[in-house]
């Protein structure tokens, strides 16, 4: 590891290094660093408070090795860790490259690196050119249409440039532009942005690296003073996970019903006997009443529904993948609409949840341009 920072250093103006700044043996970072640069490691007293304060609500034993992750580079700046206990450091090294040090764990580095490290670098480079970058967030199109779409802007555009990377159930495109201000990398953005919005803008929820669909959702629930609850029968409670993930969703969503049997969706949701007998579960009028029932015994302004083959098995003559979704939004008749998801049992519940999302968001937005 030596070795490796000797010639990073040789080679950069600055070096970071993401990871092993903890309590265990093998967590060498920043003693490493300090071996190379030759100073010592000091303890960040903010850091340390934060650790004994934890130790001493938990009541679990601290042992010392905890004090470790309260140590940074003597003469650098420690930098705060707001979900995690190890402190990161900023080591301006006259003699040569400098080092940024944040942990490695993702709910860690993240936050550290956007709130912390970001704006000091930033600040550090003032009157550098300015390189900013645009995450777009689409549903329901592959990467590889996504891409054929775009091919022009993807092949063609340098400034700025472009790439699709595909998600699971989405895709993204990140667009990255430079210019000499802010004002005009944002003018540089927007305008690539008024092209993928005419060519694929049908597609499009949001923005971001950390945004997701049922973020949005919940958003927009919120912004529209709705409240939101479903009946699950093959995703078993995943789109409400889904929805209850969301910081604040409690706004939106009282509660909901998983009805997995025919027997829990005739006794839960009150969905007549005959309906069940004559239709299945797996059809059009099932998914229906799974959705109004749902939304009228939660008082809730709309209902979705779930219900069909997960597989691998088939259900009522239909094969793996066969899906309906339902939904009962306030004031309008309830859909359903059949779909087919003819991949792995895992697959075909994540996407009937995002499938869900996708119909919510949509009902949402006509609502909001009616």
């Amino acid at each position: 590891m030596l070795s490796v920072i000797e010639i990073a250093a040789q080679r950069n103006d600055l070096v970071i290094l993401s990871g092993g700044l903890g309590p265990t043996p093998d967590d060498l970072t920043k003693q490493t660093v300090a071996k190379y640069l030759g100073v010592d490691l000091v303890e960040d007293a903010t850091a340390m408070a934060k650790i004994e304060a934890y130790f001493q609500t938990t009541g679990k034993k601290m042992t010392a090795n905890n004090r470790l992750q309260a140590l940074y580079l003597d003469g650098g700046q420690a930098l705060a860790n707001e979900t995690g206990m190890a402190v990161g450091c900023y080591y301006e090294n006259a003699q040569g490259a400098d080092f940024l040090l944040l942990p490695g764990p993702p709910s860690e580095l993240k936050p550290m690196m956007a709130k912390v490290a970001k704006p000091l670098l930033a600040h550090r480079v003032k009157g550098a050119q300015v390189l900013t970058s645009r995450v777009l967030r689409f549903f329901g199109i592959g990467e590889s249409l996504l891409a054929e779409k775009l091919a022009d802007l993807l092949k063609n555009s340098q400034n700025p440039t472009a790439a699709t990377y595909a998600k699971d159930n989405e895709v993204t495109l990140r667009l990255t532009a430079s210019g000499q201000s802010d004002q005009e990398v944002t003018k540089l953005l927007d305008q690539a942005e008024i092209d993928i919005q005419t060519q694929v803008g049908q597609y499009f929820y949001g923005y971001g690296d950390d945004n997701s669909l049922a973020q949005v959702v919940v958003q927009k629930l919120k912004a529209a003073g709705l409240k939101i609850t479903a009946a699950e029968s093959l995703t078993g409670g995943q789109f409400q996970a889904a929805i209850t993930s969301v910081p604040g969703s409690s706004e939106v969503f009282d509660g909901g019903f998983v009805t997995y049997a025919q027997a829990a969706k005739a006794s839960l949701l009150d969905i007549p006997s005959q309906v069940l007998d004559q239709h299945g579960v797996v059809s059009q009028q099932c998914a229906q009443w799974m959705a109004q029932q749902a939304k009228k015994k939660a008082g809730a302004d709309i209902g979705l529904s779930f219900t069909g083959v997960a597989g691998p098995d088939s259900l009522e003559e239909q094969p793996a993948g066969t899906v309906w979704i339902g939904l009962a939004f306030k004031g309008q008749a309830p859909v359903a609409k059949k779909y087919h998801f003819p991949k792995q049992r895992a697959f075909v519940q994540e996407r009937c949840v995002y499938t869900g999302l996708w119909l919510v968001l949509q009902a949402l937005l006509a609502t909001e341009n009616s």
